[in-house]
């Protein structure tokens, strides 16, 4: 088989795998600093040397032709396909020229080439490829471990590693597992993965850690509400603080992720789950999340109240709640206390959200 010439590879003796494994170690359950970057092979992708796609090629087409050439050839070997994609453009996402290059190949080749891809491969686009052919196909169980480590590089491996995790079984645990210990951008591809399981056993984690706080939460807030049935499990906010609180942070990041995902304008449980949460929140003592979400959403309710007459109805009286709760002393002394602290979303809170609410300590505690 043939191989593509590109920027020269540096001698860089560690693998991707290697070098996932090694940081995962330093904090098991902690997502990896800065999700792994640098890679080992960094200085074989700056900005000069990194592929480029061009709009006139079709995406994944050039590399997936090199693929099928190697899966013709029953003589080659996974070390020989290795270096061929290093310098091109490998698409980082399920690609359907690579799909059908490795679907109409033998599963049992494709899979063995794509783990050793995967674990010996010291470039990324080499990596990148292995783990595209093996969800093409479908792993088997014993391949987990291989991909939620990979998937730990997660802006550069998640969307594939959410691909191959998916359809194993066991995927929806394996899922679980890596949603756990990735943020940003692969935090994103897994969470959504979770989601379109809809798999009941995951509702209570996607409930209550579905949402961890980031902006990018703004895309799949909605799906959790709607997969893991939110309207379903309000019943249970009297004795579940964890769970009024993770629906503290869904609600609010509903409240602004407009031109995202799914906001609670078009949430259909809108009215009960809010009369819910407002009626459990009014009976909880002041945290910093609790006062951020109750004031974010009020703030939305007053803004975005619906045509409905049913729905305005319930908004008005969650909004009534909310600010109630929010304007009671200890509610106030709370937010006080978290602006003196330095807290700078509460900070916010004081001066751009509070005044329009009526809130008596907004001005007070935006100055202090």
């Amino acid at each position: 088989m043939t191989t593509a010439s590109g920027p020269k590879m540096p001698e860089t003796p560690q693998t991707l795998f290697d070098h996932a494994s090694a940081l995962h170690r330093l904090a098991p359950d902690q997502p990896l600093p800065r999700e792994g970057e640098p890679f080992p092979d960094d200085q074989a992708h700056d900005e000069a040397s990194s592929p480029k796609y061009s709009k006139h090629q079709r995406l994944g087409s050039e590399v997936a032709g090199l693929l099928a050439e190697y899966l013709a050839d029953s003589d080659a070997q996974a070390h020989e396909l290795a270096p061929a994609f290093h310098g091109l453009y490998v698409p980082i996402h399920p690609n359907e020229h690579i799909d059908y290059a490795a679907k109409n190949a033998d599963r049992d080749r494709v899979l063995a080439t794509g783990r050793w891809l995967v674990r010996n491969g010291t470039d990324r686009c080499t990596v990148t490829m292995g783990l595209s052919i093996i969800g093409a196909v479908g792993i088997d169980p014993q391949d987990i471990p291989l991909v939620q480590t990979i998937g730990l590089l997660s802006e550069r491996f998640g969307a594939l590693a959410a691909r191959a995790l998916k359809e194993v079984d066991g995927g929806a645990q394996a899922l679980i597992w890596l949603a756990d210990r990735v943020e940003g951008w692969g935090r994103v591809y897994i969470v959504e993965a979770i989601c379109g399981l809809r798999d009941p056993t995951t509702f209570p984690w996607l409930l209550r850690k579905g949402v961890d706080g980031d902006f990018l939460a703004g895309y799949y807030a909605g799906k959790i509400a709607d997969t893991g049935r939110l309207h379903e499990a309000v019943g249970k906010f009297d004795s579940d603080p964890e769970l009024v609180d993770a629906t503290c942070l869904l609600l609010a990041t509903m409240c602004q992720c407009e031109g995202m995902g799914s906001t609670l304008g078009p949430y259909p449980h809108a009215g009960p789950v809010l009369s819910a949460h407002s009626r459990a929140l009014a009976q909880m003592g002041p945290t910093p999340i609790r006062i951020q979400a109750a004031a974010v959403i009020a703030q939305y309710l007053g803004l975005k109240n619906p045509h409905a007459a049913a729905t305005s109805a319930a908004w008005n009286a969650a909004r009534t709640l909310y600010i109630e709760a929010l304007g009671s002393e200890s509610w106030a002394e709370g937010a006080r206390a978290a602006v003196r602290r330095g807290d700078r979303v509460m900070s916010w809170i004081a001066k751009d959200v509070a005044p329009g609410l009526g809130l008596p300590w907004a001005a007070t505690s935006a100055e202090e």
